[in-house]
């Protein structure tokens, strides 16, 4: 099944640190770019941080100098490292790539990975 999964949520304390992988399955080939996106509860899905074809970085105010994207050592993974972590973070995080299966080029979207953080 040609798939995108998110992972490495879970729930830590204020200050805490977690890793966020998004893995293509081997029968995508996908583009260098990556976006995450969370959606805490009761809010619309916002735009955390991206990397784009050319290494580039973006990342929103509330999380410069708090979060990374990284490339893992194998192609098809891609990491958001989240340091520093507050209570607002907390939110379903998803990411999305255009990854090309066969001759289809499609944005594919992981299921999403819950990030709670306590105070």
């Amino acid at each position: 099944q040609a798939q995108l999964v998110a992972s490495g949520g879970g729930s830590v304390q204020s200050g805490g640190s977690l890793r966020l992988s998004c893995t293509a399955s081997r029968n995508l080939v996908c583009v260098h770019a990556v976006t995450w996106y969370r959606q805490a509860p009761g809010k619309e899905r916002e735009f955390v941080s991206g990397r784009e074809d050319d290494g580039r970085t973006r990342y929103i105010d509330a999380v410069k100098g708090r979060f990374t994207i990284s490339q893992g050592d194998e192609k098809n993974t891609v990491y958001l490292q989240m340091n520093s972590l507050i209570p607002e973070d907390t939110a379903m995080y998803y990411c999305m790539r255009r990854c090309q299966r066969g001759s289809v080029s499609s944005n594919y979207w992981g299921q999403g990975t819950q990030v709670t953080v306590s105070s």
